[in-house]
């Protein structure tokens, strides 16, 4: 145990902020750098060492929580890295982006502050990267088999890297122009900046990972062609097809998913364009969807100068404290502050939209919306509430429904779907076909960064067991797993 009277002796210390005024000017991390090493063996000496970590189950990784906490408090951070990627091939990007459902689980946040894991966890890696402690892992020998992982969002590059590990010559093809998937293109800049995925790209090509970009299996290659190619597959193409807003007016110029907007800004800060050619400068801004995504849309919009922004919900707003049917240690919904909130803009809860109206020449101009309630379990609009806010840009940001179905990867694999039109897989992993994995949002839908690394994790272990006959790679879940936090 780190220290036995942490958690009496220290409250809860979190990264800290820039000012507002100074961050919406640039596209740097909101933290303050460097802020968090002075305070984070204090704050890892909060952790108690329970005797069953609940912690451990919050997280779909299994991270050794309290190991890297009492190293964190020894300040021992070699020791501490390595017991961080024991379980995670990532630690920097599930520290910045993960809503950190091991905090949900901690036994010290029944009747206090939680440990801040993410922080302590987020810590330990940076200071991993600058003392030269991440190093390239070269394997041994290789096995001459050959596998190709389609994505590379965390789910891909997790298998990728634990493949070409186990010896495997191991190719990720990405339909983009750069490596990342959503990492790359669908997280802002200011909540993660994109050198922390170069260099971990560039660990992988140290160790042997091939990179494709450009190339979108199914239409730039058959899905056939790539199977003969290689001796397995594993499809980590997340669930992209975004949940449309069927309304009137829709059709009217300004309305954007998220995913057409928020990639441009990304394409700036790339250097691609002096300006992104869909901007909210000057522009009265709407982002309909409540979760993260919706906030990335609003920190965005405040970057890019927007005249006024404002987020829509049609559920009401949650609560600050735990209800009674989210009990320790599950993962509640509660009501959050993101960064991008705390820099403007209005948050409207329990409202639906009714349709748009444009101008003369097609142009979104005003959003219709009514406010809804529940009445015997059904969301019902509330006569006499309606209005309308202007709107000259409207971003769709209300989650994803599968994984892409236009480009022909599913037919031309013959996969079979799920009930929930994911693509199905059992207990290794693998597909109905022979030798074609899947993993992350494609098999599971649409969730969380620790659960896509964890996927991609597992599912390397079923393509070596395919190839090799048995593995000792780490499988951390199941398909079929739930944790607390679901």
């Amino acid at each position: 145990m780190a220290d036995p009277k942490g958690f009496l002796n220290h409250g809860r210390e979190v990264a800290k902020s820039r000012p507002v005024e100074e961050r919406v000017r640039d596209w740097n991390e909101v933290y303050v750098p460097g802020s968090l090493l002075p305070i984070i063996s204090k704050q890892a000496s909060r952790c108690m060492d329970c005797g069953i970590p609940f912690c451990h189950n919050g997280c779909p990784l299994g991270n050794l929580i309290p190991e890297w906490n009492d190293y964190a408090y020894r300040e021992d951070w070699s020791a501490a890295q390595e017991r961080l990627h024991a379980t995670n091939n990532f630690p920097e990007f599930t520290g910045r982006l993960c809503p950190a459902p091991c905090e949900s689980a901690c036994v010290l946040g029944i009747n206090q502050p939680a440990v801040t894991i993410k922080n302590v966890e987020v810590s330990i890696i940076d200071k991993a990267w600058d003392t030269g402690d991440v190093a390239p892992q070269i394997p041994e020998r290789l096995s001459g088999k050959t596998v190709a992982v389609v994505g590379s969002g965390p789910a891909g590059l997790a298998a990728a890297q634990q493949l070409t590990r186990a010896g495997h010559t191991v190719a990720v093809y990405e339909r983009a122009d750069r490596i990342g998937g959503l990492l790359r293109y669908g997280i802002p800049e200011f909540k993660m900046e994109k050198r922390h995925i170069n260099r971990r790209i560039e660990q992988m090509r140290a160790e042997g990972t091939k990179f494709r970009t450009g190339v979108e299996i199914g239409r730039d290659m058959p899905a056939t062609a790539l199977r003969k190619r290689y001796d397995a597959v594993v499809l980590a193409v997340g669930a992209t097809t975004a949940r449309d807003l069927p309304v009137p007016g829709r059709e009217l110029k300004g309305i954007y998913q998220a995913m057409e907007y928020l990639p441009l800004a990304n394409k700036v800060q790339e250097g691609d364009f002096v300006a992104p050619p869909i901007t909210a400068e000057g522009k009265h801004v709407v982002v309909i969807g409540g979760g993260d995504t919706g906030a990335d849309c609003v920190g965005t919009a405040h970057r890019q100068g927007a005249a006024s922004v404002t987020q829509l919900e049609i559920m009401p707003r949650p609560g600050e404290d735990r209800n009674a049917g989210q009990p320790w240690p599950t993962f509640p919904m509660l009501y959050k502050v993101t960064s991008a909130h705390e820099e403007g803009g209005e948050r409207v809860y329990s409202v639906s939209t009714t349709h748009f109206e444009g101008d003369e020449d097609g142009n979104v101009q005003w959003l219709h919306l009514v406010e809804v309630e529940f009445v015997d379990g059904k969301l019902t609009q509330k006569p006499g509430t309606e209005r309308k806010i202007p709107a000259q840009l409207v971003t769709l940001a209300m989650g994803f429904t599968g994984t892409d179905r236009e480009n022909g990867l599913v037919e031309q694999f013959a996969l079979d779907l799920d009930e929930r039109g994911n693509i199905a897989r059992d207990a290794d992993f693998q597909t109905n076909v022979p030798g074609v994995f899947v993993a992350g949002d494609a098999g599971r839908g649409q969730s969380l960064i620790v659960w896509a690394i964890a996927e991609g994790r597992s599912a390397a272990r079923g393509v070596d067991r395919f190839l090799t006959g048995a593995s000792d790679l780490p499988a951390p879940i199941r398909p079929t797993d739930r944790a607390l936090t679901v």
